[in-house]
């Protein structure tokens, strides 16, 4: 046997591991729903200054996490908006999001530092899908660095592989999806507000895994748009804006 079989092998372990299949997932015709992204960035496009009037922004520094492959440019119309209305809003600064590293929340970590710098004030993480796992498992991390967590569509609750993500999640990241690099504990409630922003039409993550149960966190908003519209269509950002207001202290 050739002496990098074993590498090869091992590279490709974990990233095809399956795994005991979830008894529920969003159907296809949902998943699909998903290719409307395009218009929905015409609609936010067109609407832009009506979503940043409507919220009333306090110059809080906000953290925008991409999702599973997703960059930063991903979070553009959604941290427009915000800086828009009134809040400092900033991109993390670590490209594109091709899964988690043993070292991820460390170098948020040193991401908001960087925001911190000169005023100390705790900074509000809002995380789309995947980064919104990292934005919690952050605040359980530094929780006094957190003046809250708002997620959007992210499987925090229930079984991991209630989605139509997770495979996709194995083979980029290289871990398995129950068995993240870093210490993780889903459904426990990070320390600091939390919002979680679901949806019954997401066709990606199952609603009920987004929404979260009572003492998994604080607030569920439901919100009418897709699993890609959530950083992309008005009726997501708008719920971003709600979810920030409801954390005002």
């Amino acid at each position: 046997m050739p002496p990098y079989a074993d590498a090869i092998a091992s590279f490709w372990k974990d990233r095809l591991t399956g795994g005991p299949r979830a008894a529920e997932r969003p159907g296809i015709q949902q998943l699909l729903a998903n290719m409307s992204v395009p218009f929905d960035l015409a609609r936010t496009r067109a609407q832009a200054p009506m979503l940043a009037g409507a919220m009333r922004g306090d110059g809080r520094h906000v953290l925008l996490i991409p999702g599973l492959l997703a960059s930063e440019q991903r979070m553009e119309p959604l941290r427009a908006i915000l800086q828009a209305a009134g809040y400092r809003a900033h991109g993390w600064d670590m490209g594109r999001n091709f899964g988690p590293k043993p070292d991820s929340l460390e170098r948020i970590d040193q991401r908001i530092d960087a925001i911190r710098r000169g005023t100390g004030a705790p900074v509000t993480l809002v995380g789309w899908s995947l980064g919104g796992l990292y934005a919690r498992e952050y605040a359980k991390f530094a929780a006094h660095k957190v003046g809250g967590v708002v997620s959007m569509g992210t499987p925090f609750s229930g079984d991991p592989r209630a989605n139509h993500a997770w495979r996709l999640y194995q083979l980029v990241s290289g871990f398995p999806v129950d068995r993240p690099p870093f210490p993780c504990t889903r459904e426990e409630k990070p320390p600091v507000p939390t919002v979680a922003l679901w949806s019954r039409r997401d066709g990606v993550i199952l609603p009920e895994c987004a929404r979260g149960r009572a003492g998994e966190r604080d607030k569920a908003i439901e919100v009418d748009c897709t699993h890609m519209g959530f950083a992309a269509a008005p009726e997501g950002i708008a719920a971003v804006g709600k979810a920030l207001e409801a954390m005002r202290g």
